[in-house]
């Protein structure tokens, strides 16, 4: 048997780099798809989902 990594897609990365980052309070213009549009939408939701988890305490700060 040949053992495959199924990588997560594009996408799912982007939204969970831009949770990380609203978690930890940075800003949205640190966003780093800034040519590719539709990954870059789908970071800032996730930003502003971790952004929104950071202001109501509702999440701990995520290391790493």
């Amino acid at each position: 048997n040949i053992m495959n990594t199924h990588k997560r897609d594009r996408a799912e990365r982007a939204f969970e780099h831009g949770f990380k980052a609203g978690v930890r309070g940075r800003s949205a213009t640190q966003c780093p798809y800034i040519s590719l549009l539709n990954l870059r939408g789908v970071w800032l939701g996730g930003w502003r989902l971790g952004r929104e988890q950071y202001l109501y305490g509702t999440v701990k700060v995520i290391n790493g």
